[in-house]
């Protein structure tokens, strides 16, 4: 087993950090709320009180983050990361904060230390269950030699070099985004149209677009939105999309209109609940036209 710390219990991180445990890993923790770790060091593992005594000694250090600016706070800042990793250790960075924080995060670390970027495709569900799909880039060494530690979480998939697990996850997130707000849009054509709801939603449901509106069709309809993945985080991702997109020379329209609608559902407080609720907030917007239209 494995001498291992792991950095950032939030939704995701504390189900995996637990697996990490109860599969017998010598795990250190750390959370910029030490409550958080509560439920981990009650299951055996570590806590520590800085990153950097968290990763003191550590063969592995996992993050888990919420965007590129948290992640350069824990790695550089004061009693970072950098401060105690040494050379041999492996940073395995499964946050999603794109390529190009992930390469540069990579050039300032200590000779020696090997990062992996790994971020996840999947939820909490699947991070409860170890079923997450880990898109991993970086040297095909570092990937085989900590292949058994991701296999705790999910399965991983070597995508290429450094960055190359993070530009896969921005691509897979330009499609769920694009896809969620494209089902929106077209519930909110048929509501202007008057259309019978669950008419459109049994015929959307054959569209290649299916799976997606058989997945939001209870939320809508029973009004709930259950919490999977934060619509904040939906937005950040979105952004971090159109940043690569632009920088390559890419004109990604649809992946902008996506994190336009995320960014003004954010902006209207909806920031907390899941990212499916972007559904219920373009027709929040429909019908608040309709009432400017008739007024």
């Amino acid at each position: 087993m494995s001498k291992l710390a792991f950095c950032g219990l939030g939704q995701m991180g504390v189900p995996m950090a637990t697996r990490l445990v109860e599969s017998g890993h010598d795990v250190t923790v750390w959370n910029r709320t030490p409550s958080k770790a509560e439920p981990l060091t009650a299951r055996g593992a570590g806590h520590a009180d800085f990153p950097a005594d968290a990763a003191a000694g550590a063969e592995a250090v996992v993050t888990m983050l919420a965007d590129p600016s948290a992640l350069e706070e824990v790695v550089f800042g004061e009693r970072g990361l950098a401060a105690s990793m040494s050379s041999g250790s492996t940073l395995i960075e499964m946050s999603t904060v794109g390529p190009d924080a992930v390469r540069q995060m990579a050039s300032r670390l200590p000779d020696g230390v090997e990062v992996l970027d790994a971020p996840v495709r999947g939820s909490i569900p699947q991070a409860t269950e170890g079923t997450l799909v880990i898109l991993v880039g970086g040297p095909e060494e570092a990937y085989r030699r900590w292949e058994p530690v991701l296999r705790v979480l999910g399965e991983p998939v070597h995508a290429g070099p450094l960055g190359a697990g993070a530009a896969m996850k921005l691509v897979a997130n330009m499609t769920l985004g694009v896809s969620i707000t494209a089902v929106g849009e077209a519930l909110a054509l048929a509501k202007v149209h008057d259309l019978d709801p669950a008419t459109v939603l049994d015929m959307l449901s054959q569209t290649p677009l299916g799976r997606m509106v058989d997945q939001v069709r209870p939320k809508l309809e029973g009004g709930e939105f259950p919490l999977h993945f934060r619509l904040a985080l939906a937005t950040k991702d979105l952004r971090l999309v159109s940043d690569a997109a632009e920088a390559a020379g890419l004109d990604a329209r649809l992946s902008r209109a996506a994190r336009d609608w995320m960014a003004a559902a954010e902006s209207a407080g909806w920031g907390d609940g899941d990212y499916s609720s972007v559904t219920a907030f373009i027709l929040e917007q429909v019908a608040s036209s309709a009432r400017h239209r008739e007024s």
